[in-house]
């Protein structure tokens, strides 16, 4: 893995080249102009440099699945820099989807413990944990990203537990996005009960947090269905990201 090789500028900006050389091959990254894709590539190095990527099956883990790694994970914090990726140091990798034992509240305040079989858990203690392959399918245009779920929650968990509502940028209304988010997550849950399903994973209604994350990765794979059904929720996420993917993201 060339990434953590210490060297001269030049380097570092064959690094950067190498991952500037890979955002075309990432669907979800279409749009970006020149200068964000620098900006990308910049913050995605920074990601390699400071996190420790490990493959918990030992393999050496491929420059192009580090680099697309990377890009995918930063995109979410593109405009909002290096500090909104602090705080955590390790992304675990596994071969295929892998069980998790741990206890939980739920929206009544009680407890569980059990397992669960995942492809990705951002954990409060700190480690991100992803299945590699998951990781691999995940840049495509259709609403799902294992990685860009996972960061939506490492960023709700900026200031405590991840509940749904991260920490706002100054000017943002936080009443407005509470009330915004509680009434579009009760009526989704409503349209569920009634076997009404739509574009939306279900999986969105189990908790608030993962109505945000689930629909973070909505906002950078397929903005337009967001737009469509949940206008206030795009302005928020808009205003949370400080990216506007609908302006550069075809229609799907």
């Amino acid at each position: 893995m060339f990434w953590k090789s210490v060297g001269a500028d030049h380097v570092r900006a064959h690094k950067l080249q190498f991952l500037r050389d890979a955002i075309p091959g990432l669907p979800l990254l279409s749009g970006l102009s020149e200068e964000e894709g620098a900006r990308l590539a910049e913050l995605a190095l920074h990601f390699i440099d400071s996190k420790s990527l490990l493959r918990v099956d030992g393999e050496r883990l491929a420059d192009l699945d580090a680099a697309e790694l990377a890009l995918q994970a930063v995109l979410p914090v593109l405009a909002l820099g290096e500090s909104a990726l602090e705080g955590w140091q390790e992304v675990i990798l596994y071969p295929a989807a892998f069980v998790t034992r741990d206890t939980w509240l739920d929206e009544m305040g009680l407890a569980h413990e059990g397992e669960q079989v995942l492809i990705g858990q951002a954990r409060q203690d700190g480690p991100l944990l992803l299945s590699l392959p998951d990781v691999v399918d995940s840049p495509s245009l259709d609403g799902w990203n294992v990685v860009i779920h996972e960061m939506a929650h490492k960023l709700d968990m900026l200031d405590g537990d991840a509940n749904g509502c991260p920490p706002l940028h100054k000017g943002m209304d936080r009443a407005q996005w509470a009330q915004d988010w509680q009434a579009a997550y009760q009526a989704f849950g409503r349209q569920l009960a009634a076997g009404e399903h739509s574009w939306l994973d279900p999986y969105a209604a189990e908790h608030p947090a993962e109505f945000f994350a689930v629909l973070s990765e909505c906002f950078f794979e397929t903005p337009h269905w967001i737009k469509a059904d949940y206008p206030m929720l795009y302005a928020h996420l808009s205003a949370f990201y400080r990216q506007d993917t609908l302006a550069r993201l075809p229609a799907p």
